[in-house]
């Protein structure tokens, strides 16, 4: 298990309440030197599935959502495309978190039903490696822009 800075980042950010979406975008808001609470709270409705439906794990729809958030701030936002990035995202999960787990819903992850608003224990590890894993798409694009 990671233990750098984002680890604490993210246990603190789960003490407060959030879900896996919100972990990721607050994560994310903090590094580009942002705070956005409204954004960080419209993405609630991801958490758990879609709303705590078990769906679409909030960490792949959440980290879509990052992605998104940082190609349209990027200076080279004409030659960076949020879809090509979101792409690789989905493409990533489906085989590490998909795989590994059954599925890439929540309860596929999980094995079984959810319970309450906040992230379960369980889901940190996921958090931490996709965020990660958008990091790493990140540098990619950056690098590729470049030239």
């Amino acid at each position: 298990m990671q233990m750098g800075d984002d680890w604490f980042r993210m246990l603190e950010l789960y003490g407060q309440g959030l879900n896996c979406s919100q972990m990721l975008i607050s994560l994310g808001l903090t590094d580009m030197g942002k705070d956005n609470p409204d954004f960080v709270q419209a993405v609630a409705g991801l958490g758990g599935g879609i709303g705590f439906t078990g769906k679409t794990c909030g960490a792949l729809t959440g980290g879509a959502c990052l992605l998104s958030l940082y190609a349209n701030a990027s200076e080279e936002s004409d030659k960076v495309t949020s879809v090509a990035m979101i792409d690789e995202l989905v493409d990533w999960f489906e085989t590490e978190m998909g795989q590994a787990h059954g599925g890439i819903n929540c309860e596929d992850i999980l094995s079984g039903p959810l319970e309450g608003s906040a992230a379960p224990p369980g889901c940190a590890q996921i958090v931490i490696d996709t965020y990660a894993k958008i990091q790493e798409i990140l540098a990619d694009n950056r690098s590729q822009t470049d030239d």
